[in-house]
């Protein structure tokens, strides 16, 4: 949710991510900020274990869907799926033939980085549907 401010500029906030906020002098700049301030609170949320809320949807004049970097999108989407679907890291190590340890860099902003082999077995294991499709 961005806000104009009175000294000029705008404020760009996520209300459910406390503290996550940022700004700058153009609407545009203040979202590419946005996006940085997102994943880098997502990035450290996860990495400190702490509850990351599902994204969700806003529909105001003021609001803006702001997309966090994919090396923070891809860890978090595996780790809200799994909890969603009520399994553990054990039971998902365990289907895909790997450590517990292994499947647990899966989740973590930073130290994810599947191959497509082991994402395709990942979304297998989830229910996701992986999709590659040109741009436009």
């Amino acid at each position: 949710m961005w806000t104009s401010q009175a000294e000029g500029g705008f404020l760009v906030q996520f209300p459910e991510l406390p503290g996550c906020l940022t700004e700058g002098d153009t609407l545009e700049e203040a979202l590419a900020n946005a996006a940085e301030a997102l994943s880098g609170w997502l990035f450290v949320a996860v990495k400190e274990n702490q509850d990351v809320p599902a994204p969700s949807v806003h529909h105001g004049r003021n609001d803006h869907r702001v997309e966090p970097d994919l090396d923070v999108t891809v860890p978090l989407l595996i780790l809200w799926t799994r909890k969603k679907k009520g399994l553990t890291q054990d039971q998902m190590a365990e289907a895909l033939g790997v450590s517990q340890q292994a499947y647990r860099k899966l989740e973590i902003p930073g130290k994810s980085n599947p191959r497509l082999k082991t994402l395709s077995r990942l979304c297998g294991a989830l229910g996701l549907e992986l999709e590659l499709r040109p741009v436009g």
